[in-house]
């Protein structure tokens, strides 16, 4: 951990840095000298032994008197298992949740990894190129406390507009230069492919119909965007666009006729 922005140290001056976890010190340094006149960090390296919230008291003091204190802070770091999945509670999963949304992954933000945190961290993994799981272990956790691993749009100017990019087999719901949410999503398989190109909605049809198409928004003939029971995570469908039937209300409810879809690899 650095802190960074610390006053310029005197000749004798001298930084404590203690480490708190559930009131009890865990590790101490002291007179961490810095070079005379220049503004700088300070830097002090510790190892997690276990999860939770580790508080950090450093100081910085003008000579080796205890009571020449020239600036404190208290730093709150909180360290995660990780390795999260479905069933885990507590704040790895609620950091997980908060990185995942900022980045327009829809999910929850309720510190429990249920099932639709799960489509999250695989839409999220789809996108990336990792391994297509519903955990999620450093890798992915590294990437989202960066804020790194959304969506680049391929149609930025196209205004409000859905993207489907069959390669990685993900749902983009975005306005202008903003992806606004991101799915996991299932296209046409092998054998029944999924049409390419750019699309206007033009029909829709509520509810379930009598093939299990749920909430289905059709762009092309008989192509559409609906929910489904089975979406897996790889091309296996008739040709049309399935996502998983706890977001194909929302995503139906978004899209309007007139909208454009661009489907593409």
């Amino acid at each position: 951990m650095v802190l960074r922005g610390a006053r310029p140290f005197a000749d004798s001056g001298f930084v404590t840095a203690t480490v708190m976890s559930h009131g009890r010190q865990v590790v101490a340094r002291s007179k961490l000298r810095g070079k005379v006149g220049v503004v700088g960090g300070v830097q002090l390296h510790f190892t997690a032994r276990r999860s939770g919230t580790y508080k950090v008291a450093i100081r910085l003091f003008r000579d080796t008197d205890p009571n020449h204190l020239v600036a404190g802070k208290l730093i709150a770091v909180h360290v995660v298992d990780p390795h999260v999945g479905a069933g885990s509670h507590g704040l790895g999963v609620k950091l997980l949740q908060k990185g995942l949304h900022s980045l327009a992954y829809v999910t929850p933000q309720n510190g429990s990894f249920g099932p639709a945190t799960g489509r999250a961290v695989l839409a999220f993994r789809k996108t990336n190129n990792m391994a297509r799981t519903m955990s999620a272990d450093h890798s992915v956790l590294a990437k989202l406390f960066r804020h790194q691993g959304g969506f680049t749009l391929k149609y930025p100017n196209a205004g409000k507009h859905v993207e489907f990019d069959w390669s990685r087999q993900v749902l983009v719901l975005a306005r202008g230069d903003v992806a606004e949410r991101i799915y996991h999503a299932s296209s046409g398989k092998p054998s029944t492919p999924t049409v390419f190109g750019s699309f206007r909605f033009y029909r829709r049809q509520a509810g379930t119909n009598h093939l299990g198409m749920v909430w289905t928004t059709y762009f092309y003939g008989g192509y559409a965007i609906h929910g489904y029971h089975s979406v897996p995570t790889f091309a296996a469908s008739h040709g049309c666009i399935r996502v998983p039937i706890p977001n194909s209300h929302s995503i139906y409810r978004w899209l309007n006729l007139g909208d454009t879809i661009f489907v593409y690899h």
